[in-house]
């Protein structure tokens, strides 16, 4: 029996896992500049329970050859050899896995990538991110970033847009939910949140649906590079823009149209573990961790 934690910058969330069993424990606010209360945070779930292990899901990312972690909306946590102290703090073997790793291995082992061996995991949420399993491991590679295909600066003027990691004209600038909002500022010359935009789009006002056509033109190619690389048969969608049905469909259409490997069968298709992928992918990983 382990403990899995996923952990944002609002909220701490917890389940208990044992056997295929994950069963939630509730959640906790995430205290991020006081990191003895943050230890307590997580303590308060361990107390009384027969545990061998805690595993954790993060927004950070762990270099797999320091261990030290990158969290930028938890400043008390950011630079810490962060397994290593909580572990001192808890009295328990643990193990950090960042978000989107977690959610790519709920969805090799018990969502979409189901049967599949190579299975790219993308959040299209308020950014773009992802996460690579193979063969039921979670790829990591150096410094941590695998599968982080929202960075680096792949497109041109004029959607070179400014990205929070310091670049410019990244897949996470201009793809994620605040991306499409800047697409439709850009050439509508409006204001509108991404739920409008594609309830718009369904609906086929004319400046949304130009929006979601250069959306799709600048996500699916730089989708199939990614695709081409690692050879995944499948890629699932997590994040708040995979809610929307009809826009994944879109992008699986506009991908396999790109890809060196025609398929008939759906590839870029919704997530299936619903709203607690972190807590599935940790306990996934602590349970293969800790036996």
């Amino acid at each position: 029996m382990i403990l899995s934690f996923d952990i944002g910058g609002s909220r701490i969330k917890a389940a208990l896992a044992e056997g295929r069993a994950v069963t939630p424990l509730g959640d906790v606010p995430t205290p991020t500049q006081d990191f003895a209360a943050f230890l307590a945070a997580l303590a308060g779930f361990t107390r009384g329970r027969d545990l061998k292990g805690v595993a954790i899901s993060i927004a950070g990312i762990v270099a797999p050859e320091t261990g030290r972690i990158r969290v930028a909306n938890i400043p008390c946590a950011d630079g810490r050899v962060l397994a290593d102290e909580l572990s001192a703090g808890l009295g328990l073997p643990v193990l950090i896995l960042n978000d989107a790793d977690c959610f790519a291995l709920a969805e090799a082992k018990r969502g979409a990538g189901r049967g599949h061996g190579i299975v790219f995991g993308v959040i299209l949420g308020t950014g773009v991110g992802g996460g690579l399993v193979i063969n039921g491991q979670v790829v990591q590679g150096a410094g941590g970033f695998a599968g982080e295909w929202g960075h680096g600066p792949i497109l041109a003027a004029p959607y070179d847009f400014p990205c929070g990691c310091g670049l410019r004209g990244c897949v996470d600038a201009v793809c994620g939910a605040r991306g499409l909002e800047r697409l439709y500022r850009q050439l509508v010359h409006g204001e509108a949140g991404s739920a409008e935009i594609l309830a718009a789009w369904h609906a086929g006002e004319a400046g949304a649906s130009a929006t979601v056509a250069q959306w799709l033109l600048l996500i699916a190619p730089a989708l199939a590079m990614v695709v081409n690389v690692i050879g995944a048969s499948v890629v699932p969608v997590g994040g708040g823009l995979a809610n929307d049905r009809g826009l994944i469909a879109a992008l699986d259409q506009a991908v396999r149209k790109v890809i060196l490997r025609q398929t008939e069968a759906p590839l870029v298709v919704p997530a299936e573990c619903g709203i607690v992928p972190g807590l599935i992918g940790a306990a996934e990983a602590g349970l293969a961790a800790f036996g």
